[in-house]
Formats: structure tokens, sequence, C-alpha cells
């Protein structure tokens, strides 16, 4: 069967009410931004030429019907995109200290993207895509898990690529010994993985990350990116590790850094029209650096989605600093 669809993304679409001022009282703004992690790495594939797909669920509030727009005039398909009056659609709430970083406040309990079901889902746009990619907060309430599993498997027995970011949210989850064996349990099924500093201690147990690396691709993936902020990414494969520094840039605002950086590495992959053991090391690393530019760019803006650069801006980004 061919493979019609680039990448499609299963999870969490949701608005990131960024801080953005004060009033004129001197009570904190907040700024209406589309999110969510799947949402706005299929953002960055989208703005690099990519068809793409979102599978997830929101609510037929003002919010839902807001982030359904956003995705449209993104160019991602949202034909999979349920709008259900049973539920609302997610809430966060960031806060931005004076380094752009960010502390997240959720209204999720009980809210749309949590309660997407297995039977909603689409079996047949799952044998069609090239990459399924997925996060970990689908797992962290059911029917979302099972729903989100399911997913995995399917696209995996039609031989996509499989893509696995955990971008653990410690609120959202019951508490951190449940997280961790939810996070571990889909990784056998992964071939590529992203992680923070934070997450790989977390999922492995080890301070050392070359340690930590290598034992996260034992259990399955066959490439590992370790997101390390402003320092750059570690690339890991089973003969190869190698930092890849990032680019340096004036930070407004951290929300969907990640996200951008696995959107423009995937992208970046999908260019060179190889198997992931096809891959020359110095491909690998090319990856990393159209991810390294991607975020850094990203981070210049307030917001998740709204801060996705274009194609053209990120190759020129990328040509200007190496010269």
């Amino acid at each position: 069967m061919e493979k019609e669809i680039d990448i499609v993304a299963l999870g969490e679409l949701l608005i990131d009410f960024t801080e953005a001022g004060r009033s004129s009282s001197g009570k904190k703004l907040f700024e209406q931004n589309p999110g969510g992690a799947p949402a706005n790495l299929l953002a960055v594939a989208a703005h690099m030429g990519y068809r793409t797909e979102f599978i997830g669920k929101v609510g037929t509030d003002m919010h839902g019907d807001f982030l359904k727009k956003t995705l449209k005039g993104e160019g991602i398909g949202i034909r999979h995109l349920i709008q259900d009056e049973r539920y609302f659609t997610t809430l966060a709430f960031v806060e931005i200290d004076e380094k752009g970083e960010r502390l997240f406040s959720f209204s999720r309990k009980m809210s749309a993207d949590t309660q997407l079901c297995e039977s909603e889902l689409d079996w047949e746009l799952l044998k069609k895509c090239k990459i399924f990619h997925f996060g970990s907060l689908s797992l962290a309430d059911e029917p979302a898990r099972t729903a989100t599993i399911a997913a995995v498997k399917a696209a995996k027995a039609a031989g996509a690529v499989i893509s696995y970011d955990p971008n653990y949210r410690a609120s959202l989850w019951r508490n951190e010994k449940s997280a961790v064996e939810q996070m571990k349990s889909v990784i056998p099924f992964v071939d590529m993985m992203k992680v923070s500093e934070e997450e790989l201690v977390l999922l492995t147990e080890m301070e050392d990350y070359h340690q930590a690396a290598a034992q996260i691709l034992a259990w399955g993936p066959k490439l590992l990116a370790v997101t390390l902020g402003s320092e750059g990414v570690l690339i890991a494969m089973a003969q190869e590790q190698e930092k890849i520094a990032g680019f340096k840039v004036q930070v407004v605002d951290t929300t969907g850094a990640g996200d951008s950086f696995w959107g423009g590495l995937l992208s970046e992959y999908l260019r060179k029209s190889k198997n992931l053991q096809e891959l020359t090391w110095d491909e690998v690393k090319s990856c990393a650096i159209y991810g390294n530019a991607t975020a850094a760019l990203c981070v210049q803006k307030r917001g998740g989605i709204p801060a996705v650069p274009q194609k053209g801006e990120v190759e020129l980004f990328i040509k200007t600093r190496d010269k």
C-alpha cells in the first residue's frame, strides 16, 4: 500500500494561555495560543511541505473551534480531529521566567483529548503513514491510553516508522512511578525517540547521559535524541553518540522548542528518503542540525504553533550561520 501521508500524529491539542504582560491595573495577561506537542510537531512538518494528519479530540467550545481552524490554516489534515460536545478542550496556563523557561498549570481532568477511544481510530489512515508520532500524555488517562497503544501497534504492523516523545509533565500523572511505567511500556515499539535531560534520567535512573542513552537504545529504538536546551542535542545510535551544538539566539519563550526540534529532524529525515539503518552518520548529524535550527527560530517568538518557522527561514538561518 502506498504511504500517502508523511506523518500522522496522535495526542493532545490544547490552548496554551501564555503569559503576555500585565494590564493597566497590574494583573497578568494571558494570550490564547494553539498548542499541544503532537500538533506543534505537525505544524513544523507541514511548513516543510510534508503531508500530515492529526488524530485527537477537542470540545465543541470556542477553543475547539479555534484549534480546528488553526490546524487547517497550518496545512495540517483535520479529517481525524474529533469535536465532542461532552467534553471541554484542554487548557494550559504558561508562566515564563526571565530566561524564557515555563511553569505549567493545566485544566485537563476529563478533558476532550483524554477521551479519545479506540473505536474512533481510522485503521486505514494508520496503514498509510510513513511516520507515526505520539507522546506520553495520551498514556496518562483512559480511554486515550488504550487508543494510543492500539494505534502504535497498527502503524507499526503496517511498516510505519514509530516516533515517540515522552514529553513528561509531572502534574498530569497520578505519581512519578506510574508515569515512568507507562512511558517505558511503549519504548519497545519505537524506532526514533526524543527525550529531555530530565526524562533521560527519569527513565533510566542513570546520571551519565551516554550510558543512559545506550540503555534506552537497548530497549528498542534505533535513534535517540537527548535535547540539552541551549547546548544542543546528544544524538545516539547503536554505534555512535555525538553532541551537536545548538545555535545561540535570544530566547523569548521555550514553548514548543522540543517539538520544533523533533519536527525539523523528522522533516530532514523524510527528505533523505532512506531507511534509518541506511543513513550515514553525517546524514544523521544533518538531521539534528536542521532540528536545532528549527528550534532556535521557534524560541525567539511566543507560543507553540504560532512560533513555528517556515522552511525558507530555517534554510536561510542554517546557511547564514554556516558562514
